[in-house]
């Protein structure tokens, strides 16, 4: 009732207004009308309230209009703001200097500018929202307008677009009809849509041609059309990584506008577009740009990149000598998909390649056993030399001193030099064979120089006196890295060389402690070596006239030298003047957490060798009799056999077991020192053995090793025979 009485469409005031008049007609009404019941009073009661819904009401309806008046504002400002938003979407698209146009995910045209389609008239009034993308092709391929490549069809120009939509990222150029060129470049948006840039770039190749034409000579100009030419992309930079030069296939094969390649234009653009692939193992973006401003001259960078789903890319950049770079990118898709197809002829390919590897087994097994007679010739050959070698020491030294007087005593003296010279010599002629068939063993090991540097002084010093020379040695308590046997033998030849060939001064022998290594210096004040002659006094038998005697040696000591140093790892140097004298230079490195080496302690007096027996087994009958007399002279008792299998029946008769072994190594037919020794220890007790040997080949030492046999080597020192007899322990 009340809702018929009030229209709600009204204004407030009009309600308010219609309001009171009903207000003023009931209370009317009331005081017209007598009731004793009292219902003039109920009346008047639910007037009241009705007048104060009718209030409430009103209200409600003034905040509901005012909401609505709100929303339809809100409403109003968004549709202008939505109709301001699109019409700027269009005028920005209108002001974009390129053609523009976007397709949905489903390859429908969204909208486009009227750039789009340029110096296509024929195609203009097809350029509609709605357009299909495969339509919009077929009638780009049809246009009279677009300049097809040579022996291209129309169909084929679309069936290669379309395939070229397949990619997230396309930028190819058009050629279109009166020597226009239009580039377009498609990229995919996040929603799976895609957006199609046309630019004019028609100024840009004609300029570019003009260019070229105006700056290139011939050569540049050849150079330019072998870079068109080839099926790589090629860019060249100068040393401030600026692009000097370019292909059109570098563009293509990386997906980078023609407006781009600029001459002058920076490394760091090309560099952000490999931030869109994926690097091949072992490189990235980071070392790439490192390498590049690295400067200089550099080591050449190989790597592979990966574009879009299948393309590869194998990328070679090489350093200019004037701090430039050039880049190449070689499409090697094909040939990463032409592996498998491959497999048959690796086959045969496998099948030559062991062919021509038996073929040089071949070759290196003849080589190997040309070595091998060389190594066995050497070991035979010093051998046979060393025997009567040690035989005429041992005879000589069984010679009573003090039976000898004057010339004899003389005589026997220049005997034992004379020994000892073919002794060196011998002894050089084997360590240049082992050098140089690289079968020399070393053993690196801590050495400390002040031991070894008063060796040598104590050894050096009568030398030295004898011919009026002042030699000084200057010690050094380091501890260095090396071959204890192969050191000594460095600085033997250095200090004997230096002794040798100066004639008066003086000759200096030290150490300098550098950073991690020692070097140790001999220096003479000899006669000095020419430039001209430093390399060949390196050479074997090469004396350089010196005036010492052909009994002093035969020019293999610095050969020796070169080759340790050589086989060691430490470095050689040389420092000589013409009238001055000459000085050599050895690096040795110092021994890690090497501390001082503690002195070793005296040994104990050492028993005497009287009333021992001794074992002597030679196949060699001069030497196992001088070996004899010089054993008994030392009141020994010998038992002497010229073979092992002699030697065990000869303790089977006599029962008795020897204080000592003196074995050689080969006994000819038969077995060995080493086996006739082991046979013994397994069949009796240990027993103090040396085992007798010219052999010095690592196999041999090695076994003598594993036996626990100490080696005594040919030609034999009496006063090392003499030193192994005073080691044995008390009789028992």
């Amino acid at each position: 009732m009340a809702d018929t009485l009030i229209n709600p469409a009204d204004p407030p005031a009009r309600q308010t207004e219609k309001l009171l008049q009903i207000a003023q007609a009931l209370m009317r009404r009331v005081e017209q009308i007598t009731d004793d019941g009292g219902a003039a009073y109920a009346q008047f009661q639910r007037a009241a309230m009705l007048e104060d819904q009718v209030r409430e009401r009103t209200r409600d309806l003034e905040h509901a209009l005012d909401l609505l008046n709100d929303s339809n504002a809100r409403l109003a400002g968004a549709n202008r703001a939505a109709e301001a938003a699109r019409q700027n979407l269009s005028n920005a698209i209108e002001t974009v200097q390129e053609g523009f146009a976007l397709f949905d995910a489903d390859d429908v045209l969204v909208l486009c500018n009227s750039r789009f389609g340029m110096y296509m008239a024929d195609i203009r009034d097809l350029l509609k929202p709605g357009l299909a993308f495969d339509d919009y092709v077929q009638a780009v391929s049809l246009s009279r307008f677009l300049v097809l490549p040579p022996d291209a069809t129309a169909e084929d120009w679309a069936v290669r677009r379309r395939r070229r939509h397949q990619d997230r990222h396309v930028i190819f150029n058009v050629q279109m009809d009166g020597d226009h060129w239009v580039q377009v470049s498609e990229h995919r948006t996040a929603d799976g849509g895609t957006v199609i840039l046309q630019t004019d770039v028609t100024e840009i190749i004609r300029l570019e041609r003009i260019e070229r034409g105006r700056l290139l000579d011939d050569q540049a100009r050849i150079i330019r059309a072998t870079l068109d030419h080839i099926n790589q992309g090629v860019c060249i930079f100068d040393e401030a990584r600026r692009l000097v030069g370019w292909n059109e296939r570098l563009g293509a094969l990386l997906a980078i506008p023609v407006a781009r390649f600029r001459v002058g234009a920076s490394f760091d653009y090309l560099l952000q577009r490999f931030a869109e692939v994926e690097f091949g193992e072992g490189m990235t973006g980071a070392v790439l740009n490192a390498w590049v401003n690295e400067g200089g001259i550099r080591p050449p960078l190989s790597f592979e990149v990966r574009r879009g789903e299948g393309l590869i890319l194998a990328v070679f950049a090489q350093a200019m000598p004037d701090g430039g770079f050039v880049m190449s990118f070689t499409d090697v898709t094909a040939e990463r998909e032409a592996i498998t197809a491959l497999s048959g002829a690796n086959e045969t390919l496998e099948a030559r390649v062991m062919a021509r590897t038996l073929e040089l087994e071949d070759a290196l097994a003849t080589a190997e056993r040309a070595n091998a007679s060389r190594s066995r010739f050497v070991a035979a050959a010093s051998h046979d030399l060393l025997q009567p070698l040690s035989a005429a020491k041992l005879f000589l030294s069984s010679v009573g001193d003090d039976s000898l007087e004057g010339r004899a005593r003389e005589a026997l003296d220049k005997a034992q030099n004379a020994l000892a010279s073919v002794e060196d010599i011998l002894a050089a002629l084997l360590d240049i064979s082992k050098l140089e068939s690289g079968k020399a063993a070393v053993t690196v090991g801590p050495v400390r120089l002040d031991r070894l540097m008063a060796q040598l002084r104590d050894e050096f010093a009568p030398m030295a006196a004898r011919k009026g020379l002042d030699l000084r040695v200057v010690t050094s308590g380091a501890v260095v890295a090396s071959d204890p046997a192969y050191l000594r033998r460095i600085l033997q030849n250095l200090i004997g060389n230096a002794v040798r060939y100066t004639a008066r001064g003086k000759v200096l022998v030290g150490a300098r402690r550098r950073a991690g290594f020692v070097r140790l210096e001999v220096w003479d004040t000899g006669p000095g070596i020419p430039e001209e002659e430093q390399d060949n006094i390196f050479k074997e038998f090469r004396r350089l006239n010196a005036p010492a005697s052909a009994s002093e040696g035969m020019g293999l000591g610095l050969a020796i030298v070169e080759r340790a140093c050589a086989l060691l790892g430490h470095p050689l140097g040389l420092n000589s003047v013409l009238g001055r004298g000459t000085g050599f230079m050895l690096q040795v490195p110092l021994a890690e957490g090497g501390g001082p080496v503690m002195q070793a302690e005296p040994r104990p007096a050492r028993p005497s060798a009287q009333d021992r027996i001794a074992l002597l087994v030679e196949n060699d009958e001069a030497l196992r009799r001088a070996m004899v007399l010089l054993l008994e002279k030392w009141g020994v008792s010998v038992l002497d056999t010229a073979s092992g299998e002699e030697a065990f029946a000869l303790i089977e008769e006599i029962g008795i077991l020897p204080d000592c072994l003196i074995v050689d190594h080969q006994l000819g037919v038969g077995m060995t020192g080493i086996e006739f020794i082991k046979r013994l220890h397994a069949l009796h007790a240990p027993v103090p053995a040396r085992l007798v040997t010219a052999n010095r080949a690592p196999e041999v030492q090695a076994m003598c090793q594993e036996a626990g046999i100490e080696m005594m080597m040919k030609p034999i020192d009496a006063r090392a025979l003499e030193n192994f007899l005073n080691t044995l322990p008390p009789p028992r």
